[in-house]
């Protein structure tokens, strides 16, 4: 792993002539992704992620906390318990130089801890799961590191309106697995990431898979083809 995304947050924070990144997917074209919104207040966070951060309680992991901008109005704002949890270095270490009290470099999936109340997956949390078929274990591993009767709010987009439509109103979906399963590239400074497999998950797939996992699910919100969700632990 290269880090592009550490290094971009790392760039912007240090002042070292940060360039927007640019995201890719199997499905769409070169993006913009401009660095400065991984650094947005409150205020400029969309609605999905205020109403998270509204009903987040108690201690708190925000995993993919990214440059930290979630976990840092937790902490700062509301006063509450949080652990950043990245996959990234660089990341990670900006979130310390930022100010939050605990941030941990890991991948989730070997992260353990006491449980906590809430677990935060915004910014389409449902991509670290990577497949569908890889949903079980990540969902076992949030089993085991929420409280009874703690939280788990999380997001996505159902991407289904990315695909083209016939004459009926029928959609093309490729053959060969489900439509959310994506291959996401990210590219800086000239320099590109592997692939990495990403999941965006439509609402009735996510809550099939969260109630064989030992959670209650309902829908929080709604925002155009974005959603958020909150897991209980039953």
């Amino acid at each position: 792993m290269k880090d592009l995304m550490g290094k971009a947050i790392w760039d912007y924070f240090h002042n070292e002539n940060p360039e927007d990144l640019q995201t890719e997917t199997s499905i769409s074209e070169l993006d913009e992704l401009p660095v400065d919104y991984l650094f947005r207040d409150f205020e400029d966070m969309n609605d999905i992620e205020q109403k998270a951060l509204e009903l987040a309680q108690g201690r708190v992991l925000d995993i993919g906390a990214g440059a930290g901008s979630h976990a840092l109005y937790l902490q700062n704002e509301r006063n509450l318990d949080v652990l950043a949890l990245d996959i990234s270095p660089k990341s990670t270490e900006v979130c310390k130089l930022r100010g939050i009290k605990k941030a941990v470099c890991e991948n989730m999936l070997d992260f353990s801890a006491d449980p906590f109340d809430t677990i935060l997956l915004l910014m389409n949390g449902t991509g670290v799961f990577e497949s569908l078929e890889k949903i079980d274990p990540y969902l076992n591993k949030l089993h085991a590191l929420v409280n009874d009767g703690g939280q788990i709010l999380i997001d996505s987009t159902d991407i289904l309106y990315m695909f083209d439509r016939d004459e009926d109103g029928g959609v093309y979906i490729p053959a060969g697995g489900y439509y959310g399963e994506l291959d996401y590239i990210v590219h800086y400074k000239g320099e590109s990431e592997d692939p990495i497999k990403w999941l965006y998950l439509d609402f009735t797939t996510l809550k099939n898979a969260a109630e064989n996992n030992g959670f209650t699910i309902e829908k929080v919100m709604q925002d155009e083809d974005s959603y958020l969700a909150k897991l209980t632990k039953k």
